[in-house]
Formats: structure tokens, C-alpha cells, sequence
């Protein structure tokens, strides 16, 4: 069985630099868990630590019941892809595969039957006799991860491998990734600070920032149930719309108070931000829950603002509208039809039952 338990792991650089902070993270067998997070937050660090490139601070590392904290890299059963390649110039695609087999001393037979079902899985038989130099980046990273196939390791462990492609590729070639997974049902630990990669690949997503794991969940629970702040802005494209204000109370209603609008709180919301009444929180709506209020049948003063236009940026079949209510800037991201007329005012209507708050100062999620 290949999981991976990290278990409160700590990394601090000379100079007493933090870089991983009490990490804990079980990742089962033939998962495929993402750690995403923006730049220095840690996650190619704790990626380097599972691989054994990186000694650790304070904590464990397990892969499978096997205490691996002092294990050498070659003796853990791991294949990492890195983002560069890492492949030998001088070595025909071929020898690039089977170098760590014949290093191995397995037979000869044994490595040409792997290299070549590999190339068949990856679709690069017709390259194994080139050099690096004569393949474009996207096959250059096939061959890999090709490299990493033909050693059957427990854990696949991928270090931004896709960031050095352009936008095309990368998305025909995180497409190949989550088949190769499907395939080969192994373990498999991908880090990216590419939130729709992460998205878009892993059965379960490690937010890090500050080298902290701030939520860990599927894809769906992640976007719609952020834990914080961060989180959710983090998470999303375009970001998530934060603005402060007040919530105040009204006939036993509650409302959302910006200063220059003002929309009703949803009645499932209320119990939780009864502490909160008329003290400022942060009200976080996604663009796709903004609407231009000429296609909206449920619009309703409660749910109504009126908001300056921008900048209207069209992106095909959606529209991204940017717009301002006098303190904040916010976006919209609605249907390619929906068209309005920059620097005029438009009225917009925000779905209210998809709504979050946070709180100011801590930003833990409140609803």
C-alpha cells in the first residue's frame, strides 16, 4: 500500500527562516492530492521533504508503515517529475527511461519491455531515438514522466511540471496526467500554485500559504465551503469579490450594509451572524453570482444595487463586467450576451443564498 502520512512536519532554513509550519496530511493509497498555494508557501519544500531532498526539521514522514525520515532518496520508492525535466542532454529518450533501470540492474529484456509500454502509454515510440534537444517542451515532459512510469515507484510525486509549457499545453497535458492516474491507480502528489490545475486534477486540494495548510478538501467542498478568507480568494478565477461592512437589522431581517448599498442577508445565514449585528464583516460573493439585473426574473430591492461600469471585457461565451459602487471594485462574470454600455451606471442583483462572510480581523469563515 502507498500512503503518505506527514505528521506534524516542521523544515526551518538557516537564519531561522520557517518555511513548513506543523504540517499534518494523510494522502491514501492511489489518491491523487494537489498542495496549491502561491509563491514561498511552502509546498515544493514539503514536496522535497516527502522525496527525502529536503532533511526535516521537527515531525514524520511515513510512506506506507515505513518511517522514512532518514531513508535516502533512492530507497524510498518515490519517482518525482520535476518542472525543468532534468533530462540528460547527451541520452537519446530511450536511455533518459531506462537509466534508472539499468542503474537498478535490472535485465535487459525487462528494461526494453518497460521503456517501450511506457512510450505506447505516453504516445512517444516514434521519438525514443532522439536527443531532449530535438523535442518540443510538452514532449519533454513526457519523456518525463515517462522516466518516472518505468520504475513502478509507490508514490508519484510532481513538482510544477507543467509550468514551464504554454497555456495550450498545459491543459492537454494535465488532461494526460489525470488519465496516466487513472490508469496506473497509483499515489500520485502534485504541487502547483495554479488553483485551476489544482482544480482540475486532484481528488483532494492542500491549500498552504506561510507554509501552513489552511484547508484540505475536494474540489467542490473547497470552492463552495472555504474555511477563510484566503481561501476563497485564493481559490476561483476570477477571484472572489470581498467588501467590507455592516450588518445591521431591520424588522427582524437582516442586511448587509456596504455604506453606499445596502442587500438583505439570506434567513439560513442569520443565526450565524446574529454575534455580528452591527459590527463589520467581510461579504464575499464569486463573479458568477453577480448578474446584470436586465436577465434576472428574481431581482427584488433586497437583492438590487446600482454600481458604476467599468470595463466590459469579453471573453467569448461569458462576459466579465468590472464595477465599482464608490468604495469598492468588484466583478461580475456573466453570459457572452450581456453587453452594457461602459461608464454608465448598471444595476446588478447578487444571489444572496450563495453569499459568505468572513470576520475582519481573524478572516475565518462566519456563513
Amino acid at each position: 500500500m502507498a500512503q503518505v502520512s506527514l505528521r506534524n512536519v516542521w523544515k526551518t532554513f538557516p537564519g531561522n527562516v520557517t518555511a513548513v509550519r506543523d504540517v499534518s496530511l494523510g494522502v491514501e493509497n492511489r489518491e491523487f492530492v494537489v498542495l496549491v498555494g502561491p509563491s514561498g508557501c511552502g509546498k515544493s519544500t514539503t514536496l522535497r521533504m516527502i522525496a527525502g531532498l529536503e532533511d526535516i526539521t521537527k515531525g514524520d514522514i511515513y510512506i506506507g508503515d515505513k518511517l522514512v525520515n532518514n531513508v535516502p532518496p533512492k530507497d524510498r520508492n518515490i519517482a518525482m517529475v520535476f518542472q525543468n525535466y532534468a533530462l540528460y542532454p547527451h541520452m537519446t529518450v530511450y536511455e533518459n527511461m531506462a537509466f534508472a533501470l539499468r542503474l537498478r540492474r535490472y535485465s535487459r529484456h525487462e528494461i526494453d519491455t518497460r521503456v517501450r509500454d511506457t512510450a505506447d502509454i505516453l504516445s512517444i515510440k516514434k521519438h525514443l531515438n532522439k536527443r531532449p534537444k530535438a523535442l518540443s517542451g510538452g514532449e519533454r515532459q513526457r519523456v518525463a514522466v515517462g522516466r518516472a512510469i518505468v520504475r513502478k515507484p509507490l508514490v508519484f510525486l510532481f513538482d510544477e511540471p507543467l509550468s514551464n509549457l504554454d497555456a495550450n499545453l498545459r491543459v492537454q497535458m494535465r488532461t494526460e496526467i489525470n488519465k496516466l492516474h487513472t490508469r496506473l491507480q497509483t499515489t500520485m502528489i502534485y504541487v502547483t500554485h495554479d488553483q485551476v490545475e489544482a482544480m482540475t486534477m486532484g481528488n483532494r486540494i492542500a491549500v498552504m500559504k506561510d507554509g501552513i495548510i489552511q484547508q484540505v478538501a475536494d474540489p467542490i467542498s473547497l470552492y463552495d465551503k472555504p474555511v477563510n478568507k484566503f481561501v476563497a480568494g485564493f481559490i476561483g478565477s476570477p477571484p472572489m469579490n470581498f467588501m467590507n461592512g455592516i450588518v445591521v437589522k431591520k424588522d427582524d431581517k437582516f442586511f448587509f450594509n456596504e455604506g453606499n448599498f445596502m442587500v438583505k442577508i439570506a434567513d439560513e445565514m442569520r443565526e450565524k451572524l446574529l454575534p455580528y449585528c452591527d459590527k463589520e464583516v467581510v461579504f464575499g460573493i464569486r463573479p458568477e453570482d453577480v448578474f446584470d439585473k436586465l436577465f434576472v426574473q428574481y431581482a427584488s430591492a433586497d437583492n438590487t444595487i446600482s454600481a458604476d461600469c467599468e470595463v466590459v471585457e469579453p471573453m467569448g461565451a461569458e462576459v466579465f463586467l468590472y464595477l465599482n459602487t464608490g468604495k469598492h471594485s468588484f466583478i461580475a462574470r456573466v453570459e457572452g450576451h450581456n453587453k452594457p454600455a461602459v461608464n454608465h451606471e448598471l444595476e446588478v442583483v447578487f444571489d444572496m443564498t450563495k453569499a459568505h462572510f468572513f470576520d475582519p480581523k481573524a478572516e475565518h469563515t462566519i456563513a
